[in-house]
């Protein structure tokens, strides 16, 4: 049985005509699958939703063992009160990995001898049983922690800590059944200079049972603050391997960024063989991989950026207003400045005033000694993971432009398996072999294409 275990703390279309450019594809397509958060064995997800210095956190809990062993140990900027956390349904989270995830879009070329129009934290035993309230209280201030408030939120018994000093934390820790292990001291020492106070949370059994709930639902908490930031390092005191966190940032502005490690956006807008389809889930796995070996494990990936108000090609429908609600957006029936636009200014698409930047970052102690600092921007640039199939015509073809046609696609496959060997170091002998079967009798004659090579 799993006595404790560590986490993420402070959090942890159809369309009907062919839309692609000869030299640029755009953000239209069939839409085929997505990359979502259920590739990953571990896979920590927090919803960010923050306007000025206000801020709504969401942590999705993944823990695996019996809730009688679970508790939540997360450092917080304030002292957080009742009012200010909530139960969170777990489809909203579920919601917005859908919406945002890297997806796989086809294309079908079209006769080409038919004219046609081009367009462009820290889980932790549970504590025993209460002692006495004064003689605990007592013994608290001799540790110099002070418990600022104790309440319960739905299925969590749950106690705001300060500290003075990272021993007696521990100390206190230990004394009220938590479990810490060799390592807290060093790094609970930097929240406690910073006066950052302590959010801890535990299942209450009986509450848990009547709830009716099989899972663990998220932990929601709202607080005003300057920091906007999110603190990992707990999260890796035990950790053997790379932990993988996914950070929805809902913000009224633009795009979110880290700004203590760089922040880059995936590779992405790149045509990948057609026999992909069946095999999306562990190529993105092993694009992602390359990509994060490539910038030396040291980055945060842009996978999505878009207004909340539209998509393209959509993986999901875009949130409802009470769907965003729910995700914390609390600035939906404000008239701010910062949810209108400048005089004369039309957009050239729908828009709503909630813009989502999803963030993945996998990490080690080694490669992210810091805790992550956020900033939005105002930047308001759509992108997304995106991987493009353009399925071959397949017909017969009698004109001539069809046989130019027929000639050109050798090339447009090689280039394909290129691409594909090249996102995600897979073999290129290999790549090559699935492509056969996957194309069967286009693979054009020899002297097709000798007569390509010469040009004619």
């Amino acid at each position: 049985m799993q006595r404790f275990r560590f986490i993420i703390p402070l959090l942890s279309v159809l369309i009907s005509v062919l839309c692609f450019a000869p030299t640029a594809w755009a953000f239209c397509g069939f839409y085929v699958a997505k990359a979502d958060t259920k590739l990953y064995n571990k896979a920590s997800q927090v919803v960010i939703a923050r306007d000025g210095d206000r801020t709504v956190l969401t942590m999705a809990n993944d823990y695996q063992g019996e809730v009688k062993d679970f508790a939540m140990v997360v450092p917080v900027p304030t002292v957080i009160k009742k009012e200010q956390v909530r139960v969170a349904d777990p489809k909203i989270i579920e919601r917005l990995d859908a919406f945002s995830a890297p997806r796989l879009v086809e294309y079908f070329d079209q006769d080409p001898c038919t004219p046609y129009r081009r367009r462009g934290d820290v889980f932790l035993a549970a504590p025993s049983a209460a002692v006495n309230e004064a003689q605990s209280a007592r013994r608290d201030r001799s540790l110099g922690v002070t418990v600022e408030a104790r309440f319960n939120v739905g299925e969590y018994d749950i106690v705001v800590l300060s500290a003075k000093e990272s021993g007696g934390l521990e100390t206190w820790l230990n004394r009220n059944g938590y479990k810490i292990p060799r390592g807290a001291r060093q790094l609970l020492k930097p929240y406690i200079r910073s006066s950052m106070k302590f959010f801890v949370a535990k299942v209450n059994l009986d509450k848990f049972a009547q709830s009716g709930y099989e899972f663990l639902r998220p932990l929601q908490i709202s607080y005003q603050s300057p920091k906007f930031m999110l603190p990992i390092r707990l999260g890796m005191i035990n950790a053997t391997t790379e932990q993988d966190l996914i950070v929805y940032v809902l913000s009224p502005k633009g795009q979110a960024e880290i700004t203590n490690y760089r922040t880059v956006k995936l590779p992405s807008n790149l045509n990948v063989p057609i026999f992909i389809k069946q095999e999306f889930g562990d190529f993105y796995k092993s694009t992602f991989e390359t990509a994060h070996t490539k910038e030396g494990k040291r980055v945060a990936f842009l996978e999505y950026a878009w207004d909340m108000g539209n998509c393209d090609p959509c993986s999901a429908e875009p949130l409802t207003p009470d769907e965003l609600k729910q995700a914390g957006v609390f600035w939906l029936d404000t008239n701010s400045p910062s949810n209108t636009s400048s005089p004369g200014f039309r957009r050239p698409f729908p828009t709503s005033n909630v813009f989502i930047s999803r963030l993945h970052v996998r990490y080690t102690r080694d490669k992210f000694p810091e805790d992550l600092i956020f900033q939005d921007t105002s930047n308001r640039e759509s992108f997304q993971g995106r991987y493009i199939l353009q399925h071959p015509f397949t017909g017969e073809v009698k004109c001539q432009a069809g046989k130019e046609y027929r000639r050109s696609l050798p090339k447009r496959f090689e280039q394909e398996a290129q691409t594909l060997a090249k996102l995600t170091n897979w073999n290129i002998q290999d790549i090559r072999r699935k492509m056969q079967l996957s194309v069967g009798n286009l693979t054009s004659s020899w002297w097709e294409n000798f007569f390509s090579w010469l040009g004619m």
